[in-house]
């Protein structure tokens, strides 16, 4: 079933001006069984994409971050022509903090791969998407893999520290290869504004399908490169955490893997 971009834009940034915007700063907040926050946000989202999503393209059901994981697992392996894999709201701890960085990520699955991504930013009002084989975009910027010109010494690093192992965070800690580092709390928005030249490498030790399906297809199509720390690609079939080392920049990707020891591989994702 062919699937219209820009209607499925129009669907993503009309629901999440309409569902979190209006309850940024505002409404509940709980903790999931793993620690994690949730808000009414989140689900308002979720709610408000499966019965959209649903309304216009019938034959692919919908997974959603907010869903039990028997649920999620069922659903990946379906026999299902596609599969939505969605992140109603990245960022959730963010956005019940009052900081506006937090987005909605959108993929579409066929045949185990993503195939078509959007992630929206309301607050920001800019709206990342890729088809494979048909590039990445932001707004109406093509984005574009370019040679940086500078050494991993010179780069701006998007780590989170959170979910490394204590080695590994305490070897970045004490003996940094990067200029400096940040971490913003949105995987989809990472993988994006490293596609977009915002940051120029990245690390983080754990995150879901949903959080980066989106996002790893928008930086492949940018021209950029991602392995996990293992130097497997980062996505795969499955909801088990994956961890994630990316870069826009090809020599940089290699003095970056070269420096977490990873072995040479590039540009699976």
């Amino acid at each position: 079933m062919p699937i219209d971009i820009a209607q499925l834009k129009t669907i993503i940034i009309q629901a999440a001006e309409q569902e979190l915007l209006p309850r940024f700063t505002g409404g509940e907040r709980r903790e999931k069984q793993d620690g994690s926050v949730i808000t009414e946000a989140d689900l308002a989202m979720q709610a408000r994409l499966r019965a959209e999503l649903a309304k216009h393209w019938p034959d692919y059901p919908m997974l959603g971050e907010e869903m039990d994981e028997d649920t999620q697992r069922r659903m990946l392996h379906s026999d299902a022509p596609g599969l939505w894999c969605v992140d109603p709201l990245d960022g959730t701890s963010n956005f019940a903090a009052g900081i506006p960085f937090f987005a909605v990520s959108v993929a579409l699955l066929q045949k185990g791969q993503p195939v078509l991504g959007v992630v929206y930013d309301p607050a920001r009002r800019e709206c990342f998407w890729a088809a494979q084989g048909r590039g990445a975009w932001c707004k109406d910027a093509r984005l574009y893999s370019r040679k940086s010109g500078i050494s991993l010494a010179q780069t701006i690093a998007l780590i989170d520290f959170k979910r490394l192992n204590s080695a590994l965070a305490r070897r970045l800690a004490e003996q940094p290869p990067y200029s400096s580092q940040r971490s913003f709390g949105s995987v989809a928005l990472d993988w994006c504004w490293i596609a977009a030249g915002r940051g120029h490498v990245y690390l983080h030790g754990k995150q879901r399908i949903w959080d980066y399906a989106a996002g790893s297809l928008i930086l492949a199509e940018a021209g950029g490169h991602a392995v996990t720390l293992a130097g497997e690609a980062v996505y795969r079939t499955d909801i088990a955490p994956r961890s994630a080392v990316a870069a826009l920049d090809k020599q940089l990707f290699k003095e970056w893997c070269e420096w977490l020891g990873i072995p040479s591989s590039i540009g699976k994702t």
